[in-house]
């Protein structure tokens, strides 16, 4: 490998969500190489077991591994929250990144004292959440919802639909009910929906997208281990259980990005690349 070279940044998610994360991984970091898989044949992760997620993390992990990553951003809220923990005790010489509800970014601009958070219920019942909670939310009251149907939603691109609409529409009657200025989205697919979530909300509330400190994050270990300057364009690779063709189209219209996808296939607890 030349000096200028460096290893693709391995990022996962259960389908397009993590999208959202690559897009501005690709905005801080634009030299960097990146693999990034969707597990679509399992799509949503948020309603299963989580040692279920946490076996499909792994499996996914050690692909990206075999593929030539040597940083793994786990670009899925549910699969930080069943399966970070595991992942670093498992592969004890490789950096992760994963999703951190952003409790405390929310907690420091609220001026009502309310938060609202949206998310599976997985990412509701790790033990990741309840720690972020009791670490930054003392004298927030947070007001919690999921909103079933809208990741399958946003995975078949209707981000701006009336029934997209209307699954928002009815998890932020609570939050807003409840006077809360702060939304935290705390599920990758969730930013791919801001326009509605901020036209539903209004102006006085703040939506937060927690992209930019994962990038941020991805690029401070990336920089420590290649400390360099380059200058080419760095590659995106996308790789789908699921329909290449269909993953393909999803990315053109989510973030523009025109990579080619292809197919690794789950053969018991591991992926089998196909060409």
């Amino acid at each position: 490998m030349t000096p200028s070279a460096s290893p693709p940044i391995g990022v996962f998610d259960s389908g397009v969500g993590g999208l959202s994360i690559l897009r501005e991984m690709r905005r801080q970091m634009p030299a960097e190489p990146i693999l990034y898989f969707a597990d679509q044949s399992h799509v949503p992760y948020g309603p299963r077991p989580m040692e279920q997620v946490r076996d499909f993390s792994e499996g996914i992990t050690r692909f990206l591994l075999d593929q030539g990553a040597d940083l793994i951003v786990v670009a899925c809220n549910t699969a930080s929250a069943a399966a970070l923990t595991t992942l670093r005790r498992t592969f004890l010489d490789v950096p992760f990144v994963g999703m951190e509800p952003a409790v405390k970014p929310a907690a420091e601009v609220t001026r009502s004292g309310v938060v609202g958070v949206l998310a599976t219920p997985a990412t509701f019942q790790g033990e990741l959440y309840a720690s972020v909670v009791e670490r930054f939310a003392r004298g927030v009251r947070l007001v919690n919802q999921t909103v079933p149907g809208l990741v399958e939603q946003i995975e078949a691109g209707h981000v701006d639909t009336p029934e997209t609409e209307d699954l928002i529409r009815r998890a932020l009657a609570p939050i807003l009910a409840a006077k809360a200025d702060a939304i935290v989205l705390a599920c990758t697919h969730y930013p791919f929906v801001i326009p509605v979530i901020t036209r539903l909300a209004g102006p006085g509330v703040t939506v937060i997208d927690p992209a930019p400190a994962v990038a941020r994050q991805a690029a401070r270990l990336r920089q420590a281990a290649w400390p360099r300057e380059p200058t080419t364009p760095g590659s995106t690779a996308l790789v789908t259980s699921g329909d290449p063709a269909a993953f393909g189209r999803l990315a053109l219209q989510l973030i523009g990005e025109r990579a080619g996808a292809r197919r690794a296939a789950w053969r018991g607890n591991s992926l089998i690349g196909e060409p």
